[in-house]
């Protein structure tokens, strides 16, 4: 974090300064629980907290200054240290602006570079994201997003994390509605714009697929005739952003392209299902090879994106295929396989789905599956609106078509995936479907064999990321008597 007095964030944010003028935060925290000495703690109304209630408690743990919506006393009735603003979230993108404006403005007084990549697309921002980082750290002092930080909270925490000593700075951009994208780019004022896909991923929210169109291609219309739009070819709504931004645009595609756009050739999944491919730039240079060790093919759209991005910041090619070949899954549950003991293997992708995803997860578990008895514990596909039937039924269609051995449905927001199955391949035992997380456990824990291959894919909200998780572990005995309620309560921390 660079250094900001309480002085300084009460006239960046508008606030009201209560304590004293020449406090120096050292980093910046929205959880109590993560308090360090030093922090700024940003108290901020929540959806079941308020942030407000637990000033006392980011104290005990080395906070020194509240940055809230309301000033808070102690126990003697003395005011905490504060600068109380109208809208703490609003007032944290303020700070997070002025942070990266003074980052840019000290590296350039000393003939530096400062890079601000921002990244968007209804899937594989995370994925691309945890890439893109990982090639640009060969070249320089690197700061990217934990998990997937990527709303009006998120996006702030990432920039608190950097300072004068950084190189390029990666921004993940997620969006529930028109205007997000706009907000998130006007703040950190990318040099380059990556731009995904665009699916159907929260249609629901956002009144269309167009709309989400519209809101993802804001990225590309606030970059400057001097930054980059990093954009896919292979959607057709995404490339159509190229009339959208005055930046110059740098294509990518896995299909024949020409010498100015970057290109996948020659792609296959391997036996592992990893994607196989030769990276084509537009440098005039031979194609170098990627071996990727991510699961699936849907992959080599998150490694073309981030092979593109490290070259608009000026990464040689050869540096980007090491990396790009070196690196795993860094993100939890995103195609994050387990192989257990006993020989059950886990492929646990349930952080979040789409119609788009699903079917990627599915076909990769199909073309793994080879041999082999499969199986697809799927949960409900949320915030798709009045298409959320219709989705569910294509995914439980396509099950059967790809020769899933076993289907297991959780939930009745995901009923109709369940009977779109049953309708498509008369089954019987092959379909289960289970009203509740737990009972979906207690089936694969009696049902699994050794040998088979098991896949958990949902919406973050249904939980099935975490049964995953226990899934993957070894069995064991059932705790029993006294050990009973704190096996219990250890395994729901676990879970949270």
């Amino acid at each position: 974090m660079i250094a900001l007095t309480a002085a300084e964030i009460a006239d960046i944010t508008h606030g009201r300064l209560t304590g004293d003028p020449d406090i120096v935060p050292t980093s910046v925290v929205t959880d109590s629980r993560e308090s360090t000495h030093g922090s700024l703690y940003v108290a901020k109304p929540g959806e079941h907290a308020d942030g407000h209630d637990f000033v006392d408690a980011a104290f005990e743990r080395g906070a020194v200054l509240v940055l809230g919506e309301r000033e808070v006393t102690d126990a003697d009735g003395r005011p905490f240290p504060a600068v109380v603003v109208e809208d703490a979230v609003l007032a944290m993108g303020a700070l997070a602006a002025e942070s990266v404006r003074r980052i840019r403005a000290e590296r350039a007084s000393r003939g530096e570079d400062f890079t601000v990549i921002g990244i968007t697309g209804s899937a594989g921002k995370t994925t691309t994201k945890d890439l893109l980082a990982g090639v640009l750290s060969t070249a320089g002092a690197t700061v990217a997003p934990q998990g997937s930080y990527n709303g009006e909270v998120g996006v702030p925490l990432t920039v608190f994390a950097a300072d004068a000593t950084t190189r390029f700075l990666v921004i993940e951009m997620g969006a529930t509605g028109l205007g997000h994208i706009k907000y998130l780019a006007e703040m950190v004022k990318p040099d380059i714009g990556v731009v995904l896909v665009v699916g159907t991923a929260h249609a629901g929210e956002f009144g269309g697929v167009e709309n989400i169109a519209k809101t993802k291609g804001e990225l590309v219309e606030a970059l400057s005739e001097h930054g980059t739009a990093v954009i896919n070819l292979d959607d057709g709504r995404v490339a159509a952003m190229r009339a959208r931004t005055k930046a110059k645009v740098l294509g990518f595609t896995s299909s024949p392209a020409t010498t100015e756009e970057v290109e996948a050739r020659n792609v296959v999944v391997n036996g592992q299902g990893f994607p196989d491919f030769d990276l084509v730039l537009p440098d005039g240079g031979p194609a170098v090879e990627v071996r990727s060790r991510l699961i699936g093919g849907h992959h080599v759209t998150n490694l073309l994106a981030a092979a593109a991005a490290a070259f608009a910041a000026g990464i040689p090619a050869a540096d980007i295929a090491t990396s790009l070949s070196s690196q795993s899954a860094a993100s939890r549950w995103r195609m994050e396989r387990t192989e257990r003991a006993d020989g059950v293997t886990i492929i646990n992708d349930a952080y979040n789905a789409n119609p788009e995803s699903m079917r990627a997860a599915l076909r990769s578990l199909a073309d793994l599956g080879q041999g082999r008895r499969t199986w697809a514990v799927l949960g409900a596909m949320l915030e798709l609106g009045e298409d959320s039937i219709r989705e569910h039924t294509a995914v439980g269609t396509q099950v059967v078509r790809l020769n899933i051995s076993r289907l297991v449905v959780v939930g009745r927001e995901a009923r109709a995936l369940y009977i779109s199955a049953i309708q498509e391949g008369s089954w019987g035992d092959e379909c289960s479907f289970t009203e509740t997380v737990e009972e979906a456990y207690e089936l694969l824990q009696r049902e699994l064999e050794p040998g088979d291959l098991v896949l958990f894919k949902s919406s973050n909200g249904v939980g099935l990321r975490h049964l995953g998780d226990r899934i993957a572990l070894p069995p064991r005995a059932e705790p029993t008597g006294e050990n009973a309620a704190e096996a219990a309560a250890s395994e729901g921390n676990e879970l949270l």
